[in-house]
């Protein structure tokens, strides 16, 4: 399970996705995780579950709402974050797979 980090606002958050960050992406959206269509805001909820659970799991403190993540966040953010968890970090080595904002 790859494990980035991302910054938000000048500071750095763990990502990574988790059954926590599914659970927590359906009660956010009403979605299950498996039902994202690629959409920007199915996205950025998702990927706000996956800092959310990350930082939970961490005991790193994350206390933005979903609107003040993605207030945070460009499209850009989340198409890089999309990518690396595909797998298509070309040129990026696994300690460097951050996210600038």
């Amino acid at each position: 399970m790859a494990k980035l980090t991302i910054k938000v606002n000048g500071e750095e958050y763990p990502c990574r996705q988790t059954m926590g960050a599914m659970l927590r992406f359906k009660e956010e959206t009403g979605k299950e995780a498996t039902e994202i269509d690629g959409s920007l805001s199915d996205m950025c909820a998702y990927l706000f579950c996956c800092v959310k659970s990350a930082c939970k799991r961490e005991g790193k403190e994350f206390d933005m709402s979903l609107m003040e993540f993605a207030d945070s966040l460009t499209p850009e953010d989340i198409t890089e974050w999309t990518e690396s968890m595909n797998g298509n970090t070309e040129g990026q080595e696994d300690a460097g797979a951050e996210k600038k904002s």
